[in-house]
């Protein structure tokens, strides 16, 4: 069976209606990156860091996964399929996938502040008096910049295996997600799926400029003609 490993970003969920956060300004829902995605910045005000991930979390319980969800998670029956996303909705997981590795965290879940573990599921607003089991505060369970991306040797580990190597609605400018374009073996065909690519068709890579619904399933079109 021919390993797929896909590369998921924010525009693999866009058309389910999630926001992708950074605008044009570099601001994510008017704020200042760091002010709510940083160690640095929970210090300062965790209130406002709290609730800048309810509000997502509410948003991300109204939505459903795409047809490019399920499509991927449809491949399953032909393909092995392992997903490295780099968002932190769970869309993947509800449309079918049984196979991925969350890069930057997961939003439906929380963990204790300065601690790795115990992770939590956790559905509801998450205030500040939430707290574990041996009394630590809560935050999300998300990786923030500066932070280390715990998951990153594992995708790189998945990188090295795939036969095919599928890029999803990420600009692959944000390291050290970015970099795992490199550890694929050499002359591993590449997909590109974005309406808006930042990589060229070239020797293996093949651009299909196209929105996530539309672009997996000319991919799987393509991959059809290739059995």
């Amino acid at each position: 069976m021919k390993h797929i490993v896909v590369l998921t970003g924010a525009g693999m969920s866009a058309e389910s209606g999630l926001k992708t956060f950074r605008d044009a300004n570099g601001l994510w829902e008017g704020h200042n990156v760091m002010e709510v995605a940083s160690p640095e910045g929970f210090d300062a005000d965790p209130e406002l860091v709290l609730e800048f991930y309810n509000q997502r979390r509410r948003q991300l319980l109204e939505v459903k996964p795409n047809t490019a969800h399920h499509d991927l998670a449809n491949l399953e029956n032909d393909y092995k399929m392992t997903i490295v996303t780099q968002n932190v909705d769970d869309l993947h997981e509800r449309a079918g996938s049984t196979n991925i590795i969350h890069l930057h965290g997961e939003l439906l879940k929380a963990r204790p502040v300065n601690a790795t573990a115990p992770v939590l599921n956790w559905t509801k607003d998450l205030n500040l008096g939430d707290l574990d089991g041996d009394g630590n505060q809560l935050r999300p369970h998300i990786v923030w910049f500066g932070e280390a991306v715990p998951m990153l040797n594992k995708a790189v580990d998945i990188c090295s295996t795939a036969d095919v190597l599928l890029i999803i609605g990420t600009s692959m400018q944000v390291y050290p997600a970015a970099s795992l374009i490199h550890y694929v073996k050499e002359d591993t065909p590449i997909y590109f799926i974005d309406p808006k690519p930042t990589l060229s068709d070239g020797e293996n890579t093949t651009v299909i400029s196209k929105p996530a619904t539309e672009g997996v399933k000319h991919f799987i079109n393509l991959m059809n003609d290739h059995r």
